[in-house]
């Protein structure tokens, strides 16, 4: 069985975050484990309370995984100060992670800000080089690249650059009003649109972790980026198109609709 790490913050209400995460790769048949780097009280309708980890209990949950069962893949996603990205930085150095899936989240689908301010020029310069991808959605690649995205050609231009700076590859999401559900990856000097499929369901808390941990699985599984990007699409489609309807706000997604199938005993 293969192995994916989820590093990242708790969503007490289950759609996003570390609990999205778990979700998704026992959805690809995976053993997920998870090093928590912050609580948040969050619900559908925002966030309204964030409680760090400190960097030393980062390091010791970090300690204990790599030690023991090493993961396929890791995927990243709150970080919330510098000092807690310079300890995971330095933990995966040491440890030689790969196919590292980065998900720089700054901003919640409610838009409250994740990120303090002073930890985007670290997680730019001592983060992102570590990275097999990095998925920004639209706001947090105008963040990365420092430039407003509003056109396609934007998006291809934040793309490189971005990636020319971190000299990683980058899946510029979509949405957010632009291209619909297509997302733009620019890898080694070439760029490769995924064409989605738009589904009308307003319900999507989680999106962004959610895609992130199935790139992450792909990898884990052996796929190429391209393919774990194409896979991972689809998977979101899927949960998506289940049209879960769960709260009084941005509602999570079916991460589990293609387990349908399984049923407990009576």
């Amino acid at each position: 069985m293969k192995k994916v790490l989820t590093i990242a913050g708790s969503d007490c209400s289950g759609g996003a975050g570390i609990q999205a995460d778990l979700k998704t790769m026992a959805a690809h048949g995976m053993y997920g484990m998870s090093v928590i780097t912050a609580l948040t009280a969050q619900n559908t309708t925002g966030v309204y309370g964030i409680q760090e980890a400190t960097p030393e209990f980062v390091a010791q949950q970090l300690d204990c995984i790599f030690s023991d069962i090493v993961p396929d893949a890791v995927k990243i996603g709150m970080v919330s100060n510098t000092a807690l990205i310079h300890v995971i930085a330095d933990k995966l150095e040491q440890y030689q992670a790969k196919n590292i899936v980065v998900d720089p989240v700054m901003v919640s689908t409610s838009g409250s800000r994740l990120l303090a301010e002073d930890a985007a020029n670290c997680l730019i310069h001592r983060f992102l080089p570590l990275a097999t991808v990095i998925t920004p959605n639209i706001p947090e690649a105008e963040v990365l690249a420092a430039r407003k995205i509003q056109t396609p050609e934007d998006m291809a231009e934040a793309a490189e650059q971005i990636g020319r700076n971190t000299g990683s590859a980058v899946l510029v999401k979509g949405g957010h009003h632009l291209n619909d559900a297509n997302d733009l990856l620019y890898d080694k000097g070439m760029s490769v649109w995924f064409y989605g499929e738009r589904i009308d369901n307003p319900n999507t808390h989680g999106t962004g972790c959610t895609l992130s941990s199935a790139i992450a699985c792909g990898l884990a599984a052996g796929l190429d980026l391209n393919a774990s990007v194409r896979q991972a699409k689809a998977y979101i489609s899927g949960a998506l198109r289940a049209n879960l309807d769960l709260g009084q706000g941005s509602g999570p997604m079916n991460h589990c609709f293609c387990l349908e199938g399984f049923h407990l005993p009576e």
